[in-house]
């Protein structure tokens, strides 16, 4: 009974981490990709619904992302993640960013209270042995389109990795993403992904920047390396 409420306690942990992690991505991609729609739509280029070379995600000649639509919601996002865990180690196994695609292909990216709804029928119809996911998508013009767009964004974020408890190494499946803030500690946000900067070359800034107070303690998964003459970070 004990070992339960560990687990319990556990997933509830996760689950509040996944929703504070996920509303920082949202909060970081959606002033931009929302006055670039907007931008568009003055053009009449509609919902924009591709990239110019028709690719869903905009990278520059040396593979930097530029943009991105995005505007999955956290409760969405969390729905997907809620599905996309019960059902590991299981067939058929549900994967988060095809069920946000497959919202994002029925509503044209627009997510409200419905998504949720649309991700819990979706994923139970597939459970239930009624359609698998190319089929619910094989007449969906633009699930493709969203599948590469969340992935952009959110690929990697979900996954197995590995935690040492009691000097022992033990496999889980869940949220490896996490903030790198410690809990407790205030911290400022700045919209600025795709702002323009000019030190060292001109280039668009391709981060989000976050600013904590002085002694606030950082969680990372790698160290870094930064030489005075190369400002790129290596991870060791």
């Amino acid at each position: 009974m004990k070992r339960r409420g560990e687990k319990s306690g556990m997933r509830f942990a996760v689950r509040v981490e996944l929703i504070m992690l996920l509303a920082l991505a949202c909060v970081a991609f959606a002033g931009e990709l929302n006055e670039r729609w907007q931008d568009s739509a003055r053009q009449g280029e509609g919902a924009a619904w591709r990239a110019e070379d028709g690719e869903a995600v905009e990278a520059t000649a040396d593979g930097y992302i530029k943009w991105v639509e995005f505007h999955v919601t956290c409760e969405a996002m969390a729905a997907a993640y809620e599905q996309d865990v019960d059902s590991y180690g299981k067939e058929p196994h549900l994967h988060w960013i095809e069920l946000l695609a497959y919202a994002g292909a029925r509503t044209g990216g627009k997510f409200d209270g419905g998504s949720v709804r649309l991700i819990r029928e979706a994923a139970e119809k597939i459970r239930g042995g009624k359609a698998t996911m190319a089929e619910l998508t094989e007449d969906m013009e633009y699930y493709d389109y969203y599948l590469e767009a969340y992935d952009a964004v959110l690929g990697g974020m979900v996954g197995e990795f590995s935690l040492q408890e009691d000097d022992v190494w033990k496999r889980y499946y869940g949220l490896k993403a996490f903030s790198p803030i410690a809990k407790g500690f205030d911290y400022s946000h700045y919209d600025d992904f795709g702002a323009s900067r000019s030190y060292g070359y001109a280039r668009p800034h391709l981060g989000h920047d976050m600013m904590g107070q002085i002694g606030t303690p950082i969680r990372i998964k790698y160290r870094a390396c930064v030489s005075e003459n190369n400002a790129q970070a290596f991870a060791v």
